[in-house]
């Protein structure tokens, strides 16, 4: 397997935990802040819409490394291993097309919603921001899947939790 694809994957999941922790940590603190009488964060609830938008796709690259996507084998397992092969390298092929269009729709989405300056209500948070982390995971996911489709077409599928 490519170091560089464990790595990358590795690095864009350790920083959707980041997030995932992070807005958990402030959500958390926020109750407590109103169960004592307090105000409680402002914008914990934009917080955590930003923060999924975030992690969802800082997971992806790590999901396709582990070709871990839903695969319904139903009606291909009595089919031999070589024709199965095949139909999984096309269905990588199209993984890898797919996450190419939807990180490029993606790049457009954030340009867009950047040239409107739509800002979150409460705390005025650049909405275009959460598409920053989505951007990366999808193009990371993309190129990952390019690799197993071209450069590793032959390798086993490889769990790469040590």
């Amino acid at each position: 397997m490519l170091v560089w694809m464990d790595r990358l994957a590795r690095i864009l999941a350790a920083l959707g935990g980041a997030v995932v922790f992070g807005v958990a940590v402030a959500v958390t603190l926020s109750v407590v802040m109103r169960i004592v009488g307090l105000q409680g964060l402002r914008g914990d609830f934009e917080m955590v819409e930003m923060s999924c938008v975030a992690a969802a796709g800082l997971f992806l690259p790590l999901c396709q490394l582990n070709r871990g996507h839903v695969m319904v084998d139903l009606f291909t397992e009595w089919l031999p291993r070589r024709v199965r092969t095949g139909l999984d390298w096309i269905w990588l092929l199209g993984f890898a097309l797919g996450w190419a269009a939807v990180c490029y729709l993606t790049l457009q989405g954030l340009a867009e919603i950047r040239a409107y300056g739509d800002r979150t209500m409460l705390l005025s948070v650049p909405v275009w921001w959460a598409y920053i982390p989505s951007a990366l995971g999808t193009g990371a996911a993309s190129l990952i899947a390019f690799a197993q489709v071209f450069v590793l077409p032959r390798q086993p599928i490889v769990q790469t939790g040590h």
